[in-house]
């Protein structure tokens, strides 16, 4: 009797699946048809309020707001100390600890490695303790890892904290950009997110100068200082109110929301459109990575795969990691070089803030990728110089002009886009798996570029840059084709959009 009971009570509250699949095309219709109304108010209210938008989209910044952000990305700034590390202090490193090429080779993409584990387990850790729980977790493991890296006495204890810094930044790669998404109002969600690119751009800029000044166990013990700055923000921020409202802690998610919105605002209507999505989508599935293939979600999937894919293949962690070997072996000042580097990636993604939602997601994303390509370009033509001994006064500012062209050009667009669009397109009942897929791309790409790349340069320098020029030629195919603009909209109108597009 109580196992008839419980089957009962347990279908009346499953459906079938032709019906969850009609409910959830309902929800589609229907956010895609507020979309559509929103945008006719949007229009209406600036026609008949002399040019002043009364929409949704002009909702205020608060403070808190601000200060959450900022707490945020202090993980990525972590993260960017963490990629940056590596290239200054290379030559230290070998002498004091005695590595050769393959041994600092696999110290470079060890990061890597360990960023795929915590990519794998990000998103289920993100659900499961929170957003602001995953950070906390993820610095842990960061602090651990530098200390490990500042006492180690020999290559086994410096591979060991760099893996540990990898997973740390594995997980922050992922949370960090969501959760900024997930507290921000849509009218600057886009620069708000963005800001975690910048601070990535500063981490490696600074850990790039500190590099080039002092011991490389200093800048590892150095590096433990946003992380700490992390941990202790973390306890003066609001956790995601679309987490809690996941979770079905609505009074939670109500204050959450409140606080994030200021102590007058009116919430309501943004409340009832997060909860009625929400609710729906839990009702319709479970998250699981099996989920992902369904058709609904295919165009999501290969947007963000896609996206991450052309980001590491096109040579990020060559020109990251790498820096000095490149201007070594074109015959110019290193420390000149990397300090050059360090401004201009500064510069271009502070511009790239600016601009992104002025702009939008796609222009900066065609310019970005255009330039990469260019740069690889100029630096692919300078060592095919060097190889034909011709013209080796101008090699060294060719190789300097191509390097800075393809950094300045990645951090305007490539470095950080693809992690605002990854936290902007995946439904919540989806979002888990999906981010952790994304990630996990990400990191195994990059792992490969970072691996590879001195064994590939090796063999041929100048062909190393021109197999990155032709992927990022094809990165520029891929965007123009299938990548959409998406400033200015929820992430519920979002997620609608592109589920709708491909059911």
């Amino acid at each position: 009797m109580v196992f008839l009971n419980c089957s009962s009570l347990r279908n009346k509250k499953v459906k079938s699946v032709e019906s969850m699949e009609e409910e959830e095309e309902a929800i589609t219709r229907s956010l895609l048809l507020k979309q559509k109304l929103d945008s006719n108010h949007q229009w209406s209210s600036t026609s008949d309020h002399g040019g002043v938008q009364l929409s949704e989209s002009s909702s205020t910044t608060t403070s808190i707001v601000v200060l959450s952000t900022l707490v945020a990305v202090c993980g990525s700034f972590t993260f960017g100390s963490a990629v940056g590390y590596s290239s200054p202090s290379e030559s230290g490193i070998e002498e004091e600890l005695g590595l050769t090429l393959a041994e600092y080779s696999f110290f470079g993409s060890i990061l890597t490695i360990g960023g795929m584990l915590g990519a794998i387990f990000s998103g289920k850790i993100a659900d499961f303790i929170g957003r602001k729980g995953a950070m906390g977790v993820s610095e842990i493991f960061c602090i651990l890892g530098w200390l490990a890296i500042v006492f180690s006495k020999d290559v086994w204890w410096l591979d060991l904290g760099r893996f540990l810094v990898g997973c740390g930044i594995g997980v922050l790669s992922y949370v960090v950009p969501v959760y900024i998404s997930e507290i921000t109002p849509k009218n600057v969600r886009g620069a708000f997110t963005s800001l975690s690119e910048l601070m990535i751009g500063c981490g490696k800029a600074l850990t790039f100068l500190i590099g080039s000044l002092v011991n490389w166990r200093t800048v590892a013990l150095i590096a433990i200082i946003p992380s700490l700055v992390h941990l202790l923000g973390l306890f003066f921020i609001p956790e995601s109110p679309r987490w809690l409202a996941k979770c079905g802690c609505l009074k939670e998610f109500e204050a959450m929301l409140q606080i994030l919105r200021g102590e007058n605002a009116d919430i309501s209507q943004e409340a009832a459109d997060i909860i009625e999505y929400t609710e729906n989508l839990r009702g319709i599935s479970v998250d699981g990575v099996l989920h992902l293939f369904q058709g609904k979600y295919a165009y999501s999937v290969v947007v963000a795969v896609g996206l991450m894919a052309f980001q590491e293949f096109g040579g990020l962690n060559g020109f990251s990691f790498y820096t000095s070997s490149i201007f070594e072996l074109a015959g110019f000042s290193s420390k000149i070089g990397i300090i050059a580097a360090a401004v201009v990636q500064i510069l271009m993604t502070t511009l790239g803030v600016l601009l992104i939602d002025k702009c939008g997601r796609r222009p900066l994303l065609m310019i970005s990728m255009a330039g990469t390509c260019l740069g690889c370009v100029l630096t692919g033509f300078s060592f095919f110089l060097q190889d034909l001994h011709i013209g080796k006064e101008i090699i060294p500012i060719l190789v300097l002009i191509g390097v800075l062209v393809y950094l300045g050009s990645f951090e305007l667009g490539m470095g950080g886009i693809p992690w605002i669009i990854m936290s902007e397109i995946f439904p919540i009942n989806i979002k888990s798996s999906a981010g952790s897929l994304v990630t996990l791309v990400n990191w195994m790409s990059s792992g490969v570029v970072s691996y590879a790349f001195n064994y590939v340069l090796e063999w041929s320098s100048a062909g190393t840059f021109f197999i990155f020029a032709v992927i990022c030629g094809m990165g520029i195919i891929f965007i123009y084709k299938l990548i959409p603009e998406t400033k200015g909209r929820t992430l519920e109108e979002i997620q609608a959009s592109f589920t709708h597009i491909h059911q």
